[in-house]
């Protein structure tokens, strides 16, 4: 008697595995989305602001410009020269981005650091849309160049728009920033950088 119950019982286990082997899969798969989802959308994964995850490029020189002028903002093209020699931030906009709006009043007023230049990369956009752009919001650049279709960002590694790069004058670059700047941000990270840099040269 008790030996049939044991042999009754004996697949279950089996039979459990075999269960448990199916859905191994599919747990494993759950915990990596979870996860991933942990990255994209917690702005305080592990501690970690995403804005502020450094670039690889940081410590490196920054890829070299060569892009069109903004046709009727009479300002010179995005070009080496543009940048040479000089504490440049580059900053990523397009007229679409409605965070781009939020920042450029931060924009103007670092444009009145004589310490500082600013220059932009015209992030696919539409040549029109930018000079209304600025027309509504002033302009803080001394040079502006055009990315129709992204390829200057993907070299300079551009995670999303708004995105700012602080450049030394001997073109490395030191200082990233994803998203917009607001007060706390050119306090906290952008100002130190400037003064780490401008010592350094």
């Amino acid at each position: 008697m008790s030996t049939q119950t044991e042999g009754n019982d004996a697949p279950k286990p089996r039979r459990f595995s075999r269960y448990a082997l199916a859905l191994l899969p599919l747990i494993v798969f759950g915990v990596i989305a979870g996860t991933a989802a942990k990255m994209l959308y917690d702005q305080d994964f592990h501690g970690k602001n995403i804005s502020e995850i450094p670039s690889a490029l940081i410590g490196t020189k920054a890829p070299a410009l060569a892009l069109a002028p903004l046709e009727g903002s009479n300002l010179p093209p995005l070009t080496d020269a543009a940048i040479k020699g000089k504490l440049t931030l580059v900053n990523v906009f397009a007229s679409w981005c409605l965070p781009c709006r939020e920042e450029h009043p931060l924009l103007k007023e670092l444009a009145k650091d004589g310490r500082l230049n600013i220059v932009a990369i015209n992030y696919k956009d539409k040549s029109e849309n930018a000079l209304r752009f600025l027309g509504e919001l002033g302009n803080p650049y001394t040079a502006i160049g055009v990315d129709p279709n992204g390829k200057a960002a993907i070299d300079w590694g551009v995670y999303g728009i708004p995105e700012s790069y602080l450049v030394a004058p001997d073109g490395t670059i030191v200082y990233k920033k994803v998203g917009p700047f607001d007060p706390q941000s050119v306090q906290d990270g952008l100002m130190p950088a400037i003064e780490k840099a401008l010592k350094a040269s």
